[in-house]
């Protein structure tokens, strides 16, 4: 009997010491899940470990073959280009070393039942759906495919439960803002406003969507805005993350290339086509050369 490929978790980063840790206790959960394989998790960037000493500790277990996964809602620079480029780099440190490369969470059947139970904790019981309008509130990024996906979640979330509407916003680099996201809804005639973040664990970013929020609802006494809790280490995001890592074992890999800015001349985006793919510069990262700007590691971008 072959032994399994490891799983090597890689995630964002966050300056939030409790995010981070978040990060790191959900990794120890999956390996209690599966004592059968090894498991190890690293980011890319602004927090440790990064995602080369998780590789290196793999690799100190005797693991010659592993599946990344990439612990990301949407698939944007970090899952099509900085994660690729980091494995590629790894490759070349640890000869013999193999691996496959699993997609993005994505907006999942199971993660959108974990949305609306943190839809159904922050409203009143009595309210009526059709009273309720959400606000999903994503990253946000340079990359429109993947504020695009926030906008498919925020579809798939709405179609048949019944809210008066589901309204899409950002908390960095895109627009609309939170604010403005608020101020939709309440053009649109919202009176009860429930904020969402789509974020997976607690961080910087999820708290300034709920200071942002509150903020706004102190200045729009008439609406009713609750703030919602991120999605946390649900058994459902267990269960995708084993998914996600069965689907790349299987080689059963469908990344989204449809609207990807790096092989489709999107309007304003056209430098970006067939850009080579540069891993991040983590500052733990012991082994950098420069700026992380070392070989071509290139990502073919021939998902």
């Amino acid at each position: 009997m072959t032994t399994p490929p490891a799983l090597l978790i890689a995630g964002h980063g966050t300056r939030d010491d409790a995010g981070a840790e978040a990060f790191r206790a959900f990794v120890r959960e999956l390996g209690l899940r599966r004592p059968d394989l090894p498991v190890a998790g690293g980011f890319i960037e602004l927090s440790p470990p990064p995602l080369g000493e998780a590789v290196a500790e793999l690799v100190r277990r005797g693991v010659r073959r592993f599946a990344a996964v990439p612990l990301m809602l949407v698939s944007a620079g970090h899952a099509k280009g900085d994660i690729p480029a980091a494995l590629a780099r790894e490759k070349e440190r640890h000869p013999g070393l193999t691996y496959t490369y699993g997609r993005p969470l994505g907006p999942h059947p199971s993660l959108l039942r974990v949305l609306e139970r943190r839809l159904a904790e922050a409203v009143d019981p009595s309210w009526d759906p059709a009273e309720v309008t959400v606000l999903l509130v994503g990253r946000g990024s340079t990359d429109p495919d993947a504020n695009a996906e926030v906008f498919k979640a925020a579809r798939l979330l709405w179609e048949g439960r019944g809210y008066a509407g589901v309204e899409t916003a950002f908390v960095s680099l895109a627009a609309p803002d939170v604010p403005s996201g608020l101020d939709r809804c309440a053009r649109l005639g919202a009176r009860r406003i429930v904020v969402l973040p789509y974020f997976l664990f607690t961080g910087i970013l999820p708290d300034r969507v709920r200071t942002q929020t509150e903020e706004w609802a102190a200045a729009h006494p008439d609406a009713e805005v609750r703030s919602a809790d991120v999605i946390g280490p649900e058994p459902e995001l267990l269960d995708l993350v084993l998914e996600r890592y069965e689907e790349a074992v299987r080689g059963d890999l469908r990344m989204n290339c449809d609207s990807c800015v790096y092989r489709i001349a999107l309007p304003g985006f056209e430098d970006k086509v067939g850009l080579p793919q540069q891993p991040h510069f983590h500052p733990d990262d012991g082994h950098h050369h420069g700026h992380g700007h070392g070989h071509a590691h290139s990502h073919s971008h021939a998902h």
